[in-house]
């Protein structure tokens, strides 16, 4: 064939295009990388017969393939995409509104046959190495993979068939799949547990005689008969309890890669082949009782670990199955109140539904009609129920509890709140940190040097008592495999996510949870984040001893019942339950304030300078501290002069003062930086007890102000809210956006509080602390172990089983010390 075409499709290679397979101990040209994985996948899977079998080249480049490749073709396909699949806006166009988006694709999937770090390790290189593919991500606790491509260059059913040629399964994720392998998974696990289990306890009814024995008392044939018994009950739980780990190594061999079960199968593998010599040839030791009880144990730390692992991630499970797959739609609101049942992927916005007590609002909308309470716990972390009334905002996931409401589709699907919170928790999840992938080097290496330390134990045991150098070998390999090691910081990563989750803290970059744990100076934005972002009236300071300050009140109230200014409403709400006076010939004066008659005169609420012009009067003296303050202050006056000063503004949070406090007993510096003028930054500041103030402070200031913190050496959280927090947000080591803040600021932020309760973060700074501990014992645990294990094992002290015993459990103890953060996040 012309080396100008594609050896699997015939189509011409582009210039510049260097791509080859090789089949049949030739390099062959590849047109593309999906060409490339494709043929990959054929020949790893020894399907190559099919190059010399088909009798002309296809017609397009993807016929004709083999049944195990041409069965993904089918992912290819737009439509069995949109549930799985996120098209990513072109450069230039991810900040534009309704971009039409570029090429690059990303897709969410499950991997199957995932059993550790290194097998993580092994796809992301492995398909990061495909022309076409921008980015790979996958998380070891939950087995899911974030997997971004160039769909002009790669096609998803090749990077399927790459993932399928390494000996994984790769499914689109949705909530039932993952559960159906996971419930696959814990199937299998158990069937190999009660092989390895029903063997290991048959095979020491055999070998307890041959023990207690002694000299003389068992004839050689019925020894012979006990290990051949032995032999025959221990075949099954090496051919098949054991056969995932001879499986992994080989693979991995085969790769030229090195993972964790290759010492476990070298160690289960040599000690079954001694055995097996000596029962052919009737003379030497066997260890078949060491080797059942080896994999026995092991399979029951690996099954253990694995049940702690599915239950650290029932968080993002759990938010992924809130949404209903039907909903009640008005067809005809509001001529008519027939329902009908539709799929909610068929909703759009402007649909109006019914949602009745106790069924999920399908999609994020607004209330029409009907007035309930939601449940919002699990998006939130709130479990009070939040009331809803008409004209108020609903999210999908949340349960309606006490009353119908009538809800209008305001966003669906992609663009729903749940959907936003699912995202960025699967993109913190698939993320690696630092602190993982270090840890998984020092494993790999750690293993290599295992593997040359378990030889050099094997020939120096040799030259010393070879009987015993088989077993001794089979400790060193498998006592001190550093699977605590890998599953150290991974697992408590994953456990306080969830935890942090569950306390309405989101977690959405990998990193977060590290270094908000070590991070020394908390900086606060004010407006909308120690404060409640609401106007409120704050004081009324009369000027008229004629007048009470409750009558000024319902008078500028009255002046204010129509507006919908944040001051109005706060002036509103304020006199609510008063009687309002009545007042008429309103006349708004934008950007002034407003003009009206009562009682026969003419009054004015507003800017003190527009007040002014009705009557004349200088402010009293009593007017400069209010005007002082900072706040906003409105003026209310008549003809005859002033009659009261309002001053309206923003109250902290009733939960800052004690995130503060909490802070601050940790020896963390506290600071508030604001835009706002200074006199009410530094009324909020004293309220709090905070004693570092900045004021007044632009954008870009605020962004310098943290870098010159960062260049003395501080680790930063930011706290922030709104549009103008978004560069300090990305300049900050670590940030936390407000739940309802401005979308730019929570796309920048590692973590978003979706509660916007300031306990929820004193509660989340808890268990970031906590995590790290448990991070370090795990760490320290796990080189203790070893370092303890491995001298005990290269002298002999320490048997096959005991080895098995020891490993499951340190990787036990790894996984449920980290599982005690589960508990952490409600207090």
């Amino acid at each position: 064939m012309n080396n100008s075409n594609c050896y699997h499709c015939g189509q011409p290679v582009p210039a510049g295009v260097d791509l080859e397979v090789g089949i049949d101990g030739q390099p062959r040209a590849m047109c593309c990388g999906g060409c490339q994985a494709v043929a990959q996948a054929i020949v790893a899977n020894g399907l190559a017969d099919y190059y010399h079998n088909r009798d002309q080249l296809p017609n397009a480049p993807r016929e004709a393939l083999p049944a195990l490749v041409a069965g993904l073709q089918v992912f290819d396909h737009p439509d069995f995409q949109k549930s799985f699949v996120r098209v990513l806006p072109a450069a230039g166009e991810a900040g534009r509104e309704g971009a039409a988006g570029g090429s690059e694709r990303e897709a969410s999937l499950i991997l199957e046959g995932i059993t550790c770090s290194a097998c993580i390790w092994l796809n992301e290189q492995h398909l990061s190495r495909l022309a076409g593919v921008t980015a790979v991500d996958i998380n070891y606790a939950t087995r899911r993979a974030r997997i971004r491509w160039d769909e002009q260059r790669i096609k998803l059913s090749a990077i399927l068939a790459a993932i399928a040629a390494i000996g994984y399964h790769a499914h689109p994720y949705d909530p039932a799949k993952s559960e159906e392998l996971a419930g696959k998974e814990r199937r299998r696990a158990l069937w190999r547990l009660f092989v390895a289990g029903f063997g290991m306890m048959q095979v020491m009814m055999y070998a307890v005689p041959l023990y207690l024995a002694g000299d003389g008392e068992m004839t050689p044939d019925i020894e012979l008969l006990l290990r051949w018994a032995s032999l025959l009950l221990t075949t099954p739980v090496v051919f098949y309890s054991a056969a995932p780990f001879f499986r992994n190594s080989w693979r991995d061999l085969r790769l030229r890669r090195v993972g964790m079960d290759l010492p476990v199968a070298l160690g289960v593998g040599a000690a079954f082949a001694a055995s097996v010599w000596a029962t052919l040839t009737a003379s030497g030791e066997v260890y078949f009782d060491s080797v059942t009880m080896f994999v026995f144990f092991l399979l029951t730390g690996r099954f253990l670990e694995m049940s702690a692992r599915q239950r650290a991630v029932s968080i993002t499970e759990a938010l992924a199955k809130l949404m209903p797959a039907v909903a009640g739609r008005l067809a005809a609101y509001p001529q008519s109140r027939e329902v009908e049942q539709v799929m909610v992927a068929d909703l759009h916005p402007g649909d109006v539904v019914l949602v009745r007590p106790g069924e999920t609002i399908p999609a994020d909308g607004r209330v029409l009609e009907g007035a309930s309470s939601s449940d919002e716990a699990l998006l939130t972390g709130e479990s009070a129920p939040v009331r809803k009334e008409p004209g108020l905002a609903v999210t999908g996931g949340a349960v309606n509890i006490e009353s119908p409401l009538l809800v209008e589709v305001v966003h669906v699907g992609e663009a729903t709140r749940l959907s936003a919170i699912i995202r960025l928790m699967e993109r913190a999840a698939a993320e690696k940190p630092h602190i993982v992938e270090l840890a998984d080097r020092i494993a790999g290496r750690f293993i290599i040097s295992l593997l040359a330390l378990a030889a050099a134990v094997a020939v120096v045991w040799w030259t010393i008592d070879p009987a015993q150098a088989l077993w001794i070998t089979v400790s060193v390999l498998v006592v001190t495999c550093p699977c605590a090691l890998s599953l150290a910081t991974p697992v408590a990563l994953s456990v306080a996510s969830g935890a942090m989750a569950r306390a309405g803290l989101l977690v959405t970059r990998s990193h977060a949870v590290e270094t908000l744990a070590r991070a020394s100076h908390f900086v606060f934005d004010k407006t909308g984040t120690l404060t409640s972002g609401r106007m409120r009236l704050l004081e009324v300071v009369p000027l008229n001893e004629q007048v009470t300050p409750a009558h000024c009140l319902a008078l500028a109230a009255a002046l204010e019942q129509a507006s919908e200014h944040p001051i109005a409403a706060a002036l509103r709400a304020a006199s609510n339950g008063q009687v309002l006076p009545l007042v008429d010939a309103l006349c708004n004066e934008p950007g002034q304030g407003i003009t009206a008659r009562h009682a026969g005169r003419r009054v004015r609420l507003g800017q003190p300078g527009y007040v002014l012009t009705l009557h004349g009067e200088p402010l009293p003296a009593a007017a400069e501290a209010v005007l002082a303050s900072g706040d906003t202050v409105v003026a209310l006056g008549d003809e005859s002069g002033w009659m009261a000063l309002f001053r309206v503004g923003d109250e902290p949070r009733p939960e800052a003062a004690a995130l503060v406090a909490a802070l601050q007993g940790q020896g963390r510096q506290v600071i508030l930086l604001s835009g706002d003028a200074a006199p009410a930054v530094w009324r909020v500041a004293q309220a709090l007890a905070i004693h570092e103030v900045v004021a007044g402070a632009s954008p870009q200031a605020k962004q310098d102000f943290v870098r010159q913190l960062q260049d003395s050496g501080a680790v930063v959280a930011m706290i922030g809210d709104g549009v103008n927090d978004a560069p300090v947000l990305a300049q900050a080591q670590v940030s936390v956006a407000m739940g309802g803040g401005a979308q730019l600021a929570r796309t920048q932020a590692d973590l978003v509080l979706l509660s916007e309760n300031l306990d929820h973060l004193r509660r989340g700074v808890f268990v970031a602390r906590r995590s790290l501990a448990v991070i370090r014992q795990n760490l320290l645990w796990s080189f203790a172990y070893n370092v303890v294990a491995l001298p005990l094992a290269m002298g002999g002290y320490i048997t096959p089983w005991m080895a098995g015993i020891g490993m499951s459990g340190s990787s036990l103890l790894v996984v449920l010390n980290s599982m005690r953060l589960r508990q952490v996040g409600g207090r």
